[in-house]
């Protein structure tokens, strides 16, 4: 078995089979051998838990046979850590008992361009007894996908990457900005320019198509989009992007902040989800009948994420650091409305420019960050937007310019409202939305409300600028 020359491509297998598949010991004794000879000595395991932390066990290269036929031990506890590895519980979840076994999919394996040695393979966790483990975000995120293609439609997906980078010499984890130049400006990318280059060339040894990078408007902020994916290598590829601008920012005596507000009362990092919906080669969202060339079924797939906004915050704006960057007139997207480019509203259609809408046409939704988990949150966006298929759900009258600009009065007339302005507010709607609750299961369910319950609880009445000094780091 030679080491794919696309580590990420559509296509992998489905949930791991106790002992492996026919054949799939024998290919990673292979794999192992190829890699040994590219320096490879450790291989990462990789999954995300719910407070979106990126959790890891290492195996040398020579047990790699042996976890992907049998998978490598690790306990279900860490589903209920928050990002300060404190432990909550809930009915189910949150003791000491039990195991799991973490299992790579070396289809999407990738050798680690910016940390020797090393590679990397994203898990599917699997119980003792052989079977998926309930509360496995990308088992999850598969079904979710399952579910869509039962249903004739294709999703892809891209998550967008937004980065603050400061100096590694800052003193007790302060943030002090590694570009000072203006927003957007090439004085900025001149200050960075060797650390930007290394991040481009890092990712395209890993095979990871980036199509744009450019600094961005906060202080020391960058912005990375990437080519769209099926949605569980979407995912992959969002935890692979980012560990590696971390290894690379390393590298160069910087650090890298992916937390959703790095200095309080200053622009965030967004983490915006791109998604488009196919039937076979055909995307719903070009060269329809309705508005901007949607097809029917593509504004009933972005009429029902419309309508779970709220209640999809408690998995796509997970952190109390969440909240201070989701507020209006900041393109954070802190209103439930859609329109056409419009970077004020929290569903963007993005149509592609003429000639290119077959391919270019897709849905972006503003109001997320990289706290989140992505396999969840794909996962949990899949299932609103086929909810709006099922239903036949129409999208509302579009909104152009700034919503805030509009009173109260207008807002109601037009359906518009603010979306939920704390993490127990969104919550609260997380825990009565049948649409999520029952996609992601009673354990899923819990383990997420006990998690943002604890991370609320952690910081009630803090002043914002600590709590964003106490996440700065974290994500």
């Amino acid at each position: 078995m030679s080491l794919p020359t696309t580590t990420l491509a559509a296509g992998a297998k489905g949930d791991p089979v106790p002992g492996g598949r026919p054949g799939e010991r024998e290919d990673a004794k292979r794999l192992a051998e190829e890699l040994a000879g590219r320096g490879v000595r450790g291989v990462v395991l990789s999954w995300v838990d719910t407070c979106g932390v990126n959790r890891v066990k290492t195996v040398p290269l020579h047990r790699l046979p042996d976890a992907v036929a049998w998978g490598v031990g690790m306990s279900p506890v860490f589903d209920m850590f928050l990002t300060d590895d404190s432990i909550v519980s809930s009915e189910h979840l949150g003791g000491p008992d039990g195991d799991l076994r973490l299992v790579p999919d070396l289809d999407r394996l990738a050798v680690l361009a910016a940390q020797p040695g090393w590679a990397w393979a994203p898990v599917d966790r699997m119980t003792q007894d052989g079977e998926v483990y309930p509360v496995c975000q990308r088992s999850f995120a598969r079904r979710m996908a399952a579910r869509a293609a039962q249903a004739g439609i294709g999703v892809r997906a891209s998550v967008e990457i937004e980065w603050a980078i400061g100096r590694g010499d800052a003193p007790d984890g302060a943030f002090v900005p590694a570009c000072t130049g203006p927003g957007y400006g090439m004085t900025r990318l001149v200050e960075l320019s060797d650390y930007a280059r290394d991040v481009l060339e890092a990712l395209a040894e890993q095979d990871v198509d980036v199509d744009q990078l450019h600094p961005e408007y906060a202080a020391g902020q960058y912005e990375l989009s990437v080519g769209a994916l099926d949605p569980v290598a979407a995912a992959d590829r969002s935890v692979l992007v980012r560990q590696t601008i971390r290894a690379v920012a390393q590298r160069h005596g910087l650090r890298a902040s992916f937390s959703p507000s790095v200095v309080a009362g200053t622009v965030g990092n967004g983490g915006h989800v791109h998604l488009s919906a196919w039937r076979a080669d055909r995307n719903l969202f070009a060269g329809g009948d309705g508005r901007y060339g949607m097809t029917a079924e593509a504004e009933a797939f972005a009429a029902g994420i419309l309508d779970a906004l709220p209640a999809l915050l408690a998995i796509g704006a997970p952190s109390p650091a969440s909240y201070l960057r989701l507020v209006p007139s900041h393109w954070a997207g802190a209103y439930a409305c859609w329109g056409r480019e419009t970077r004020e509203s929290a569903l963007r259609l993005v149509t592609g420019m003429t000639g290119s809408q077959g391919s270019a046409a897709n849905l972006e939704v503003k109001c997320l960050d990289l706290a989140a988990n992505p396999y969840l949150l794909i996962g949990c966006l899949i299932a609103a937007g086929l909810d709006g298929v099922e239903r036949g759900r129409a999208l509302p009258e579009e909104i152009v310019g700034d919503p805030a600009g509009l009173d109260p009065g207008q807002l109601a007339g037009r359906g518009i409202h603010r979306l939920p302005t704390s993490l127990g507010e969104a919550v609260e709607a997380f825990s009565a939305s049948t649409v999520l609750t029952s996609a992601l299961g009673p354990l899923g369910s819990e383990a997420v409300v006990a998690v943002r319950r604890g991370e609320e609880a952690r910081f009630t009445d803090a002043a914002p600028d600590v709590v964003a000094e106490a996440l700065r780091w974290v994500y």
